[in-house]
């Protein structure tokens, strides 16, 4: 997938109100997962699903576990038909109940070796998100690249209504 030098990720109603759910299910432990796009154009996505690891995380620490997450992408792909060009793996996401949502230096490493780890990726976006006030999901994301600076990931999302419709 061709990257613009600025990268736009958008999240979807129902991707807000699963993530927003799923926060308030973990309470003040952290939990995280893969993301699974749509490229909408080269640099621009739009995040249609994720995976949910609600075991691994601590109240200040979370580390996927893959063997669940390639399961949730071996179904994305089947349900959207193996078209990766338009379909994909976008990075990863996790929360941060107790701190501000934004990366750590532990997180960015994660996300380093990651990429360094697996030959088929050449870029990830990581995620972080927080539950706010009154239903709302406040979040930060960055852009790592295989030997390249990391840089902001601009977060869009649709604005959301009153019923949660999506279990997590």
């Amino acid at each position: 997938m061709p990257l613009r030098s600025k990268m736009r990720v958008e999240l979807t109603k129902e991707v807000q109100e699963r993530m927003l759910l799923c926060l308030s299910r973990s309470k003040r432990r952290e939990v995280g997962g893969i993301l699974m796009a749509e490229q909408l154009k080269p640099g621009e996505f739009r995040i249609v699903d994720f995976s949910l690891d609600e075991i691994t995380g601590s109240e200040a620490h979370f580390v996927r576990s893959p063997e669940h997450h390639y399961e949730a992408l071996d179904d994305f792909f089947a349900r959207t038909g193996n078209d990766y060009a338009r379909y994909n793996y976008l990075g990863e996401w996790h929360s941060h109940p107790n701190h501000q949502p934004i990366p750590s230096a532990t997180d960015i490493e994660s996300m380093t070796n990651l990429l360094e780890e697996e030959e088929n990726i050449s870029f990830a976006v990581l995620l972080i998100v927080k539950k706010g006030w009154w239903r709302r999901l406040h979040c930060s994301a960055v852009l790592v690249r295989r030997g390249e600076p990391i840089s902001n990931v601009e977060v869009t999302a649709e604005v959301l209504g009153e019923k949660i419709a999506a279990p997590c």
